[in-house]
């Protein structure tokens, strides 16, 4: 089901999807391969939730950050925040190459809203973006992704994505 949002292509700024987000919007017409779908977005194909939990407690390598950012068109600021990763830690992380387990969580929760928000919007990755940047009345005036910092809040947001994805505006 499509929502309007204002996109950033109606703003004058062009995206192309990236290879993954073509590769999730094939997953959403076609099938995907299970529950996991979404970390495609983080430019990986562990879609088996054993070796998933696995590639958790290991930690992910950074290129996931870096995958995420550019299949989300957040900005490394935003993302970072998201994550709860300073500037400095992040240059650890991509020095050392591999964030830590929490951090490697927190990475995964926003994949997996950005996959459910592509899913909303039929796969339009600047309208799942704007959706998630913008106050939503029904999340008390917030935008999603300033609750997608927690748990609590994630969840929040998934269970108002669920409710539009059925057609109950609220």
């Amino acid at each position: 089901m499509a929502h309007s949002a204002p996109s950033r292509a109606d703003a004058g700024a062009a995206t192309t999807a990236t290879k993954d987000v073509l590769r999730f919007r094939q997953f959403l017409t076609r099938g995907g391969p299970g529950p996991h779908a979404y970390v495609i977005l983080l430019g990986m194909d562990t879609f088996d939730a054993p070796a998933l939990f696995r590639a958790l407690r290991k930690g992910f390598a950074y290129r996931a950050f870096e995958h995420l950012r550019r299949n989300s068109t957040l900005s490394a600021e935003r993302v970072m925040a998201l994550i709860g990763v300073p500037r400095r830690t992040l240059s650890r992380r991509k020095r050392d190459g591999r964030f830590l387990p929490d951090e490697s969580d927190r990475l995964l929760r926003v994949s997996r809203l950005f996959g459910l928000a592509l899913q909303l919007f039929e796969g339009d990755q600047a309208a799942a973006t704007d959706w998630l940047e913008t106050a939503q009345p029904a999340l008390g005036g917030m935008a999603p992704l300033d609750l997608a910092g927690t748990e609590a809040g994630a969840r929040e947001v998934e269970r108002l994505m669920a409710r539009l994805e059925h057609g109950v505006f609220s």
